[in-house]
């Protein structure tokens, strides 16, 4: 009994918790996504220190301001490549996210997807189809995937206008900037 006792203590005393999460930023992340659609070019950007609200215009439309704050930002922006010869061919898709300064284990669906303030953006020559609508049916999640890496993986559906992307699965690799 002793013994166990003894071999106890030293496995609980070897354990070391993770020191690299949750993580904080210093600096901002910025990757080419690899899962794209092949007609056009992902990215994704983590903004540490920022603040993220959503304004209307004078026709009521909604738009982004990122400002200093406590917050990171999370951005995903799809670009299709242009059409050549064709005038007003640009089309952008744009998410945004406020995570907490703190980055860690995340999981949310549907209406808890506003605490967040998740939105997605379109943005095109597409009359009466452009501009951004905050996503309410999907599925946010961001896991510890090794030491200095996450998953951030969205599914999600807007019903007012049509949208290329609706999954966005990345892993990122993070540095700490702080010790926990």
């Amino acid at each position: 009994m002793r013994n166990l006792l003894l071999l106890l203590l030293i496995l609980l005393s070897s354990c070391k918790p993770t020191q690299n999460f949750p993580f904080i930023l210093s600096e901002t992340v910025f990757i080419k996504a690899t899962n794209c659609p092949t007609n056009g070019e992902c990215s994704l950007e983590l903004f540490p220190n920022k603040s993220l609200v959503f304004k209307q215009d004078d026709f009521g439309n909604s738009y982004p301001v990122i400002t200093e704050g406590d917050k990171t930002i999370f951005k995903y922006t799809y670009t299709r490549n242009s059409i050549a010869n064709t005038q007003d061919s640009n089309y952008t898709e744009i998410v945004y996210a406020e995570l907490d300064k703190k980055i860690e284990d995340i999981n949310l669906i549907d209406n808890q997807l506003q605490n967040l303030k998740l939105y997605f953006g379109r943005l095109c020559f597409c009359k009466g189809e452009t501009g951004y609508y905050p996503i309410k049916n999907g599925a946010f999640k961001i896991l510890k995937t090794g030491e200095n890496a996450i998953n951030i993986e969205l599914k999600f559906r807007i019903k007012v206008v049509p949208q290329i992307i609706s999954e966005i699965n990345e892993t990122i690799s993070l540095k700490s900037s702080e010790p926990k």
